[in-house]
């Protein structure tokens, strides 16, 4: 028999979901306030240790890409060990402590970049761990509220700290000329995202217990041989509507370059002053957080169909963000908000319905690390020609689109 976890057998009393899905969004808007105000920076923030444009492009793609790859790993083993509340708690305190110790790079010399460059990658781990295991907590509390619906409002309240952390590092470097002492200030948010995350563990009830629309689904073998083992890590039993949405969104995500390229470059070219690039970041999360409540909404009452959106305006961004004017750079990153609201909440609430909830930290683990494949792809290959080949670059993401928009048709045809 299956002990029950220590959190099931507390006192308090279990929330309704409806309170569960904002208290996960308070601990999201606390946790982003810390990781997205050093993703804001995080272009210009290497820049003046010294970093190329190269480096910039291969450091934050290999950090998205970390932050998605290393799921497979933690997905599965959420769903073995029943690990939910564990992996989550370790995820989000990797994030509290990396950023802001990022404020003793210019301190270092020489050695900064890499530090620096090491702190962001730990960070983007963190959220490798967390994830799955906050996804399949979160997809099971959301069944009554309407998926969509409620990852579209986890995902609103996040954006409200991805605007507020950003505005922060602004502040505090138009007062004081630089960086650091921004980053350091968001050891506050992120203590406090741990003790608000605390609470909740004590007020959510498992996902061990089974949820309602799985009741009758039959128990999974006890014992399985080595291959099985592997191609249930690897996502082998899953749908294959699964597989197609994953690898659609893998092409999409490849056009979507890291914000830290976005802003090298309009830093570089005298566009935004280095104290303002984190407005234009907090400017591009509202965007991300009414697009996610726009087609979290949308998702509950049309399904899927409405992520065939997201090549369209993938597609448009590269030319934009290029421009050699600041007004048609501003157009495109709020495009580029968007299409990441849209990824990071009625996606995942797509996946939730492709997938048993037995499966889910495993499929949430398997579709980031197909994900992740094509971040790195794309941090490489924006950091390569973001400079100097512009049309080649954007020529490259539409192609991409094309391809991501064929997959997604294939995903509604075969999953419904």
């Amino acid at each position: 028999m299956t002990p029950t976890p220590a959190h099931s057998r507390s006192t308090a009393p279990a929330w309704s979901p409806w309170r569960t899905v904002v208290a996960f969004g308070l601990v999201s808007l606390a946790a982003d306030m810390v990781y997205e105000g050093m993703r804001a920076v995080a272009g210009p923030f290497l820049g003046s240790l010294g970093a190329s444009a190269l480096t910039v492009g291969l450091v934050t793609g290999a950090g998205e890409a970390a932050a998605l790859l290393l799921r497979l790993a933690s997905g599965p083993w959420a769903d073995r060990r029943q690990r939910h509340w564990q992996l989550t708690v370790a995820g989000y305190a990797l994030t509290a402590v990396c950023v802001p110790l990022l404020a003793l790079a210019p301190l270092l010399g020489v050695a900064g970049v890499a530090v620096a460059a090491t702190l962001i990658l730990l960070e983007r781990v963190g959220k490798a761990v967390r994830s799955p295991a906050k996804s399949a907590l979160l997809a099971r509390m959301a069944v009554t509220t309407g998926r969509g619906r409620g990852f579209a409002v986890h995902k609103a309240l996040d954006q409200v700290g991805a605007f507020a952390g950003p505005l922060l590092l602004s502040g505090v470097a138009a007062v004081t000329g630089v960086l650091w002492p921004g980053l350091a200030l968001l050891a506050l948010p992120g203590a406090l995202s741990l003790l608000l995350l605390g609470q909740l563990r004590r007020r959510v009830p498992s996902v061990a217990q089974p949820a309602p629309e799985d009741a009758v689904s039959a128990p999974e073998p006890r014992r399985r041989s080595t291959a099985r083992r592997w191609a249930a890590l690897l996502g082998g039993d899953l749908p294959p509507a699964f597989h197609l949405l994953s690898l659609a969104v893998a092409c999409a995500t490849a056009g979507l370059m890291t914000f830290g390229v976005i802003s090298f470059r309009f830093v570089q070219a005298g566009l935004v002053p280095v104290a303002a690039a984190p407005l234009v970041y907090a400017a591009a999360m509202a965007v991300e957080a009414v697009a996610a409540l726009a087609t979290g909404w949308l998702f509950d009452r049309f399904g899927g169909r409405v992520l065939l959106v997201v090549p369209l305006v993938v597609a448009t961004v590269p030319p934009l963000v290029f421009a050699p004017t600041l007004s048609p750079v501003l157009i495109g990153v709020a495009l580029w908000g968007a299409a990441t609201g849209i990824q990071d909440s009625t996606v995942k609430a797509y996946v939730a319905d492709l997938v048993p909830s037995s499966r889910r930290s495993t499929a949430y683990g398997v579709f980031a690390a197909v994900q992740g494949i094509g971040a790195l792809t794309g941090g490489v290959l924006a950091g390569a020609l973001a400079t100097r080949h512009p049309a080649l670059l954007a020529s490259g993401v539409a192609g991409l689109q094309v391809v991501s928009l064929l997959l997604l048709l294939r995903t509604l045809r075969s999953g419904g």
